[in-house]
This record gives C-alpha cells, sequence and structure tokens, in this order.
C-alpha cells in the first residue's frame, strides 16, 4: 500500500513536471522565454514549446495588429483657434524584447508612453495648418509627414505604428470659433429667410393681382351677358305686346292704362290732380 501511494506522488509530480514544462504559442502570437526574469529566448514561434519548470517562465505577446486609443486633444491651429482631436493608432509589436523590458508586457504602459509622442507630433503638424485645412484638407497628410517620426520613437518600446487614424475634429464648445461659425450660420440662414419672404411677398403680390383681373373680367363679362340676356327679354317683351295690341288694341289699352295706374298709385299715398275729363281718367269712369 505504501509503495502505492509513492508511487502514486511520483507520477502526479512527474505529470506536473511535463505539464509546467509545456507551452503553447497560438497563431498570430510569439513566444519568449524567461529565466529568473532575464530573457534566455526570444520570437518563439506558434506551435508546442517546452522549457524548465520553475527555472524558465514563458511570456505570449499578440502579433496582431494592436489598437492604441487616446483621449481627445486640444490644439491650436496656426490661427490660434482651437479644435479638439480625437485620434487612435493601430500598432504591431516588432520586438517583443525590446516591449518587454520597456513596458514588463502590459500593452496599457505602452499606450501611456507613446500618446505623448503622438499627441506632440499632430500638435506640431495642426500648429502650422489653419482651420480650413485642418477641417477640410486631407487627414492622410496630416498624420503621413509625422508618421516616420512617431516610430523613430516608438521604436525605443518595440512597437511600430502602423497607422494613425483621426477619428473626429471638433471646434471646442466653449471656444469663440464656434459662437462665431454659429452667428455666421445665422446670419446666412437669416438672408435665406429674407430672400424667401421676399420671394413669397412678389409671388403674393402677383397672384393677388392675376385674381383681381380674373375677377374684373368675369364681371364684366357676366355684365356684358347680363345686358345682352336684358336686351333680348326687352326685345322679346316689345314683340309680345306688338302682337297683342295687333291683335286687340282696345284690350292692351286698357291694359297699359291699368299699368299706369298701378305705377302711379303705388305708394298708397299719392295725390295727383287731374281734370275730370283727362283721358287719364278714361277707365274709372262709371259709365266704362
Amino acid at each position: 500500500m505504501d509503495k502505492f501511494r509513492t508511487n502514486a506522488v511520483f507520477i502526479l509530480i512527474g505529470i506536473f513536471l511535463l505539464w509546467s514544462s509545456v507551452f503553447f504559442v497560438r497563431e498570430g502570437e510569439t513566444g519568449m522565454v524567461l529565466q529568473f526574469g532575464r530573457v534566455a529566448r526570444n520570437n518563439i514561434s506558434p506551435g508546442v514549446h517546452f522549457k524548465v519548470p520553475v527555472i524558465e517562465r514563458a511570456v505570449k505577446f499578440d502579433r496582431r495588429l494592436l489598437i492604441l486609443p487616446a483621449e481627445p486633444e486640444r490644439y491650436l491651429t496656426e490661427e490660434r483657434k482651437d479644435i479638439n482631436v480625437d485620434f487612435f493608432a493601430l500598432a504591431s509589436i516588432i520586438d517583443p524584447q525590446m516591449f518587454y523590458r520597456a513596458t514588463g508586457g502590459n500593452e496599457e504602459q505602452a499606450v501611456q508612453r507613446l500618446t505623448p509622442i503622438v499627441k506632440d507630433a499632430l500638435r506640431n503638424e495642426i500648429n502650422a495648418r489653419t482651420l480650413s485645412q485642418v477641417v477640410s484638407g486631407s487627414r492622410a497628410e496630416i498624420i503621413k509627414s509625422q508618421l516616420d517620426g512617431i516610430n523613430k520613437a516608438a521604436e525605443t518600446v518595440g512597437i511600430k505604428i502602423v497607422d494613425l487614424r483621426i477619428k473626429q475634429i471638433e471646434l471646442p464648445t466653449d471656444s469663440e470659433v464656434i459662437k462665431n461659425v454659429y452667428s455666421r450660420m445665422s446670419a446666412q440662414r437669416q438672408q435665406v429667410a429674407s430672400r424667401l419672404r421676399a420671394e413669397g411677398e412678389e409671388q403674393a403680390q402677383t397672384i393677388r393681382a392675376e385674381a383681381d383681373r380674373d375677377v374684373a373680367v368675369i364681371l364684366a363679362e357676366a355684365e356684358r351677358d347680363a345686358q345682352m340676356l336684358r336686351g333680348e327679354g326687352d326685345g322679346e317683351a316689345t314683340r309680345i305686346m306688338g302682337q297683342a295690341a295687333a291683335k286687340d288694341q282696345g284690350f292692351f289699352a286698357f291694359q297699359r292704362s291699368l299699368d299706369a295706374y298701378r305705377k302711379a298709385f303705388n305708394k298708397g299715398d299719392s295725390v295727383i290732380v287731374l281734370d275730370s275729363n283727362d283721358p287719364f281718367l278714361k277707365y274709372m269712369k262709371a259709365d266704362r
């Protein structure tokens, strides 16, 4: 029993030592073996590798592109106008040994060391450009001229900046520039509004003039048509009266006298002084 326990202990120790002596490097990674804190082997390729347990320690780094973010930085243009620039860098580890010695393998330390370098390089470039050149110009040109200088400083950290991207350029909210821009935009909008109001008023006057002209034309045509209808009606009435008179002249005279009486006494308080033999009273006499 004691022998079995002893063998089991040795087997476990052997498994532990074997497991401790093996390490794996994945695709996209590079390995490094440290012996008592010093670099024993460097640039270890992907695959299965061995190390001395306890004495040696394996460290792995990502060979793929790393994103080095940074907080937006405030810069001054050539004409001393404030802008906020938001950027980030794409980097890769080209010297794992240098990277480990400079940062202890900590990417955050690498970001802290490289960010001031990048910010100073951008500051030099932006300070030499006007606001219009920075905002509307090519961002690639701003970065290209400074990338070589940035990489010379980045070599001390074992990193190469592959690309530097400017995400956004904006004016600070407390800047006089943005106030001037807003004032200019407001003035432009006021000019556009005034022009539109003037055009609207001109169109309204044109529409009113056309409407007044159409009304005058319609009224004139209506009056013309009314006069024509009245003329036709009067002519027809005259014709009918003429035909009636021709058929019975006595009745026609009687009818005309009744119309004259009706018009003369229409108000009810009319007073007419006539001779008793006046023809106007012809049909009012009792013998008729």
